[in-house]
């Protein structure tokens, strides 16, 4: 599936739920996104999430 039509499925999504749902809702589904993709590159073996919670001094050597 192309990167366009993931940007459509997300996009829709979020009018549906700022629609119907309000801003709260919006907000909501905005936030399980973001954690979705970061699971699912997580998954693929594009992201390292070691990198995130070592100290700046840890990824210089």
């Amino acid at each position: 599936m192309s990167m366009a039509v993931v940007g459509l499925i997300a996009g829709m999504a979020l009018g549906f739920a700022g629609y119907f749902g309000g801003f709260g809702a919006f907000l909501l589904v905005a936030a399980l996104g973001v954690v979705g993709f970061v699971v699912g590159r997580f998954l693929e073996g594009d992201m390292d999430l070691g990198a995130f919670f070592r100290s700046r001094d840890d990824r210089r050597r």
